[in-house]
């Protein structure tokens, strides 16, 4: 619990370090230069060994983080964390929500004359965070900066850490779609009123997403396109597809100048003249239109619906389907490409070919996977380390992985040269195996093999690499044997025998004699210092030695400094090559993950159909790919034929059942099977055979939305409509109990129009619902409709119960009973409800037989089903729902009543019983 915050140390005015009458010490002046650049940051201010924070942003970070405030001026609140646990705290603050500006002593304080010199080396929110300890690894989070042109939405999305760069448009109600689907953490957009952007923000919010207001006149077009043209070095737009005044080249130059804000805050001429690493947006890649004709899209409901990339109960990635691979991966550049193709399928035939072709070359060559397994394992996170080189925030540990890395690919183009699956992989390496080869050699042959975590104090260098930092290393580790060397030589030449040579911190180095002796002393020994019984001395060479000694330490310190920036620079000079590498070794591993999960599931390569009449899916024996994982061989397998050319079995399967069969699993798991088959997978079936589609749609769960003031039945009908509006004859559709929110008749009218638009439309569609009354459908729209169900075996059991058992395989044909109650007594409802609850189903189902037999001459079931009034409905439970009418009825003494009043009576009990009579 953070301490309460005394009134006293509340900021006045008068303390405001921005105010133009603020009394501030020369550190506290650089504080205030630094807070007025960064308002929106909580600001981190090196001070010795801590980093402290002052006035808002330490009230603030206090209560956030637990801190003691405290202060040392009258009335200016201050807060510190200790240097070595900065990362921590950073942690902390950025998940609280704050953004930070770091600011370091860039000068060593021992230098420095008056007040040390420092600088903000780095501005953090959540969508530029870079270094592993601020980040996971294998996690994708992005930067994106949002246009919107009338109804359309530009989205310029960029990944800080590797350099990607991405545009993609959608409409502006598409943009929640975007930002799941590229992984966004901040979004931003101009600070304008206008009521397009804040729908978008609303979006975004909703998705969980930072918003992060922007100056419009960054997304002017001229603004723009010069912080493009600058940034890559061109004259104009054109290179990259991009018009100079269309929607993304907005986004995208916001987004630049964003980035550098953050990323390089320091000015070149402080990092020159303090010795810091260059920084630079070199890692940035040139931005690339994204496809949406080669991609198969998943909105954001369906990546939540189907757990893509975590679950719906806790959020968590283990039980996903990102999860089930994250395993097999051996790299965290494998795993972020990996979840980019299961969260954006390909939807072109020949592309998802090629993946199936090299997973199968894996899948067959078991021993080429065994060796590629370890390569890949102990390959460094590429694309990461070239972003912190660029941005000269490289460690030499990412150096030194890096060079191991790199020193591979020799060996690694050689295993995979003869597969040809992976013609592609081999094709994008062969370019660069001379050039990264030798850096990686470079590398390993001049650094240690166990590099530190920083250079603080040095050890990244081998012995025999540079001579100044031999030298150096020499004077720390072998001073006495030099001493040695030269008080015996000393004492030869001069023929002092008692001649010593000694140190004491208060002098330093020197010659000692005794008086004796000290008689014959030659000139070149001159007198420091005289004792009691002996002399001493000094000479030029032992002053030089001791001047040598004395800053070795510092002296090698700074030539390994020197040593590791040039590295870096050769780096940084093949930064692009470091890039490609990684792309095709992140493709590798991804395809090694597919490969390994596909064999030891025993899952089969689905065959694709580029050019059918029809639109076909195919799925014989196919599995839930996370459920059998965890289930093994308890997980009952289905069959699925929807489409096929010459079948009757329709594009819509509707499938009735009880509760618990697998109604939701098997639509899911046909789901996921698509889905894998498209993203290159193998998938879990025994035969599989599918046209690519074009989008997969899915409406599956029960959620509300009551921060946007929407109902759960709200929310269920704003994602069917969606689907509705989105979906084509090429499309996947999933939809699961539509129709559930509201009452029955008003829930079976909108299913039953819903599934005749969806089997008007010719999708792919699997359609779970207890409404059974749907299942006519399928004598309406023959060739369009087919019904399935979920098999359930019933008998009567000793207590004479009826007692059943979910089967959970998928069969041709209907049903008409959904086993409700007995799913309710397996949840453990007490006796007496579930017992009243046969009683009423029972009630029930002779008003509706009775009705039936009654309407047997009307128009089809739908039909008087949808004419039936409120009135009609509620007069079912009057045969089994106790009525105060009936109650007074029994109570009535007819005997003694007269014809008047027993006429009265009638009346009040008709009033009460039909109070609308």
């Amino acid at each position: 619990m953070p301490p309460p915050t005394s009134p006293s140390l509340s900021p006045s005015s008068s303390n405001d370090p921005l105010a133009p009458d603020a009394k501030l010490t020369p550190a506290m002046r650089q504080y205030a230069r630094f807070k007025q650049k960064h308002p929106d940051c909580v600001l981190i201010f090196r001070m010795g060994d801590f980093y402290e924070m002052f006035y808002d942003d330490a009230v603030r970070a206090s209560k956030a983080l637990g801190l003691t405030l405290t202060q040392r001026t009258e009335g200016v609140p201050m807060a510190g964390v200790p240097y070595h646990q900065k990362e921590t705290y950073l942690r902390r603050m950025l998940a609280a929500g704050f953004r930070v500006a770091v600011c370091e002593q860039i000068q060593d304080p021992a230098e420095a004359k008056g007040v040390v010199a420092r600088a903000v080396t780095q501005v953090l929110t959540p969508g530029t965070l870079v270094d592993d300890d601020l980040v996971t690894p294998d996690a994708v989070r992005t930067l994106a900066a949002g246009f919107l042109d009338r109804d359309r939405a530009a989205l310029a999305i960029v990944d800080a850490g590797s350099g990607a760069f991405h545009l993609a448009e959608s409409d502006a109600r598409g943009v929640g779609d975007l930002l799941a689907r590229f992984g966004v953490g901040e979004l931003l957009l101009p600070d304008a009123d206008d009521p397009a952007i804040a729908s978008v923000e609303s979006a975004a919010q909703a998705s969980g997403v930072s918003l992060t207001r922007r100056p419009a006149w960054q997304f002017r077009a001229a603004e723009a396109c010069e912080a493009l043209r600058e940034q890559f070095g061109v004259a104009s737009l054109g290179a990259f597809g991009l018009r100079e005044d269309e929607p993304a080249a907005r986004a995208a130059g916001a987004v630049v100048r964003y980035l550098r804000e953050t990323q390089t805050p320091m000015s070149e001429d402080d990092r020159r003249q303090w010795g810091a690493l260059p920084a630079t947006l070199a890692h940035l890649r040139p931005p690339r239109r994204d496809d949406p004709a080669g991609r198969c899209v998943l909105d954001a409901v369906s990546l939540r619906s189907l757990e893509i990339e975590r679950t719906m109960r806790d959020g968590q990635s283990d039980g996903s389907l990102v999860g089930l691979f994250a395993g097999a991966c051996r790299s965290a550049m494998g795993r972020r490409a990996l979840r980019d193709w299961l969260c954006m399928p390909l939807a072109d035939a020949d592309a998802i070919g090629a993946r199936h072709a090299a997973v199968t070359g894996l899948v067959d060559d078991r021993r080429l996977a065994g060796e590629l397994g370890p390569v890949l394992e102990d390959s460094a996170d590429l694309p990461r380390i070239a972003g912190r080189l660029a941005l000269g925030r490289a460690t030499p540990r990412d150096v030194v992985a890096l060079g191991r890395t790199l020193e591979r690919v020799p060996a690694l183009l050689d295993l995979i040269e003869p597969v040809a699956g992976l013609r592609a992989v081999h094709d994008a390496l062969a370019p660069l195996r001379a050039g990264l080869g030798a850096l990686g050699g470079s590398i390993t042959t001049r650094c240690v093999d166990a590099p530190p975590a920083h250079l603080r104090e040095g050890g990244l260098f081998r012995d025999g690499v540079d001579d100044e930092l031999d030298e150096c290393r020499t004077l720390q580790r072998d001073a006495g044997a030099w001493l040695s060397a030269y008080q015996a030589r000393l004492a030869s030449e001069l023929d002092l025998p008692s001649l010593k040579v000694g140190y004491n911190r208060v002098f330093g180095y020197y010659i000692e004699l005794p008086a004796a002796q000290a008689r014959r002393a030659p000139e070149q020994l001159i007198r420091k210092q005289t004792l009691k019984n002996a002399e001493r001395y000094i000479t030029p060479e032992l002053g030089e030695f001791e001047r040598k000694v004395t800053t070795a330490e510092a002296r090698s310190l700074a030539r390994e400094q020197q040593m590791f920036a040039a590295l870096c620079a050769q780096c940084a000079a093949q930064l692009d090559e470091v890039q490609r590498a990684g792309d095709a070794l992140a493709t590798l591993d991804a395809l090694l993950a597919f490969a390994d999960r596909a064999h030891a599931r025993g899952w089969v390569r689905p065959e694709i159909v580029a050019d059918a009449e029809r639109c076909v899916l195919e799925i014989t024996q196919g599995r839930h790919p996370v459920l059998e994982a965890s289930l093994a061989d308890r997980f009952v397998p289905n069959d699925l034929s929807l489409g096929s050319v010459g079948d009757s079995a329709g594009t819509l399967a509707l499938i009735t059942g009880p509760n618990m069969a697998g109604k939701s699993t098997f639509i899911r798991q046909v789901a996921l099977v698509t889905l894998l088959a498209q993203a290159g997978s193998f998938v879990p079936a025994e035969r599989a055979r599918l046209s690519v589609a074009d989008r997969i749609c899915t409406r599956v769960g029960a959620d509300d939305a009551l921060h946007r003031g929407q109902s759960t039945f709200m929310v269920e009908m704003t994602e069917t409509a969606s689907i509705l509006h989105h979906a084509t004859d090429r499309s996947l559709v999933i939809l699961d109990e539509i129709g559930r929110g509201t009452s029955t008749l008003d829930g079976l009218s909108l299913a039953w129009a819903i599934a005749e638009h969806v089997a008007t439309i010719g999708a792919r569609s699997l359609f779970a619902t207890h409404y059974h009354e749907l299942t006519e459908l399928a004598e309406r729209l023959p060739g369009r409709v087919t019904n399935l169900h979920v098999a359930v075996r019933e008998w009567t059991g000793r207590s004479g119960e009826s007692e059943v058992v979910f089967l959970h395989r998928i069969l041709p044909g209907r049903t008409d009973k959904s086993y409700g109650i007995h799913v309710a007594r397996l949840a453990g409802l007490p006796d007496g409800v579930v017992r009243r609850a046969r009683e009423v189903l029972e009630a029930l189902e002779r008003e509706h037989a009775g009705a039936a037999r009654a309407a047997s001459a009307a128009p089809p079931a739908l039909r008087s089903n949808a004419g039936a009034s409120q009135r009609d409905q509620l007069s079912l439970f009057t045969e089994y729902v106790p009525h105060p009418a009936l109650a007074r009825l029994r109570e009535v003494k007819l005997e003694a009543l007269s014809p008047l009043q027993a006429f009265d009576l009638l009346r009040e009990l008709r009033a009460e019983a039909e109070p609308g009579v």
